[in-house]
């Protein structure tokens, strides 16, 4: 009887030991299984204590002792829904190195200074210019060549001294290629002409041209080109028998100038530079009889001269900058 209630004891004792084994394995079961699937690890705690944590693996650990599993668990791979930038491996990098990679440096670009003519030289601008000229150097008429002349001066020397008041209408903004940059105005004039040297002694005009205004960035002086054509009237001494004079009152004149401006402000500008100024009534009066020549009439020589010109200019009306360009 006692024998059997020991066999008894026996056998509940190593049933006990049994199940406590059995208890034992699912864990580390279960550590392999996580550490296969690279789901989760087991990692020690204390002695005997294991706790399941959820962490990537780079590959499969067989190992089943904890300080094996902490081993593997060095090796990680960042998890397949985790971007590339967010691994341990690279989490430092960003901070440092990984920004400036994604982020290059840029060149900074200088951006080029405004151009301030754009408030002088703009379309329908209005200007008022007064032009005054000194012209003693006489010279052969430049188109002789085109008319048939004889490309020669005369005896008879001329000065003249006009002085010219214009309307200047801007008719577009600065614009064109390279040395050619720059805008068109138009000129209408009224001039008065004293001859101080000549048998004559006023001419007075109505002039209509154009100048080309070269106008490099952000220059106060811009070079210019111009041309005028226009009507006038002379109190012509050929008439009254003055040799080389000139041979009828109504006469047409050609002005052709070059120089330069200089542009105080956009409402203020002075000019300085060279014109040619010619006179003549185009041969009318060779036809018209007159007392000196009843058969042919008084032949006209023209003038032809050339000199220094200076000139003052005044923006009309409100400033408009470079709106109207």
């Amino acid at each position: 009887m006692l024998l059997l209630f020991g066999m008894k004891a026996i056998a509940g004792f190593v049933g006990f030991c049994v199940s406590i084994a059995a208890v034992g394995v699912p864990a580390f079961a279960t550590a392999d299984t996580s550490v296969a699937t690279g789901q989760s690890q087991v990692a020690s705690i204390g002695d005997g204590d294991y706790l399941t944590t959820p962490i990537p693996f780079m590959r499969l650990c067989t190992e089943t002792s904890p300080s094996d599993i902490s081993l593997c668990s060095a090796e990680i791979l960042p998890d397949a829904d985790t971007p590339p930038d967010a691994s341990p491996a690279t989490s430092g990098d960003r901070t440092s190195a990984g920004v400036r990679n994604q982020q290059p440096e840029q060149k900074s670009k200088h951006s080029k200074k405004p151009d301030f003519n754009r408030a002088i030289y703009y379309r329908n601008k209005l200007e008022f210019s007064l032009d005054v000229g000194w012209h003693p150097i006489n010279i052969p008429f430049p188109l002789d060549v085109f008319v048939g002349g004889n490309y020669n001066t005369y005896p008879l020397k001329y000065t003249l001294v006009p002085v010219i008041a214009s309307l200047r209408w801007h008719i577009n903004g600065i614009g064109g290629p390279l040395i050619l940059r720059g805008n068109w105005d138009f000129i209408a004039s009224g001039s008065i002409t004293a001859i101080p040297r000549g048998p004559e002694t006023r001419y007075f005009s109505y002039d209509m041209g154009i100048r080309r205004n070269f106008v490099p960035r952000n220059w106060r002086i811009a070079p210019y080109w111009d041309i005028r054509l226009g009507v006038g009237n002379i109190d012509a001494k050929g008439p009254l028998g003055v040799r080389y004079a000139q041979g009828e009152t109504l006469t047409f004149t050609v002005n052709m100038g070059s120089g330069v401006r200089y542009n105080f402000s956009p409402r203020y500008s002075l000019s300085g530079g060279l014109n040619f100024m010619h006179i003549s009534n185009l041969d009318l009066s060779n036809h018209v009889p007159t007392a000196i020549d009843p058969h042919w009439g008084t032949t006209n020589y023209g003038i032809n001269v050339y000199g220094p010109m200076v000139g003052f200019y005044m923006q009309l009306g409100k400033h408009l900058g470079n709106s109207g360009r």
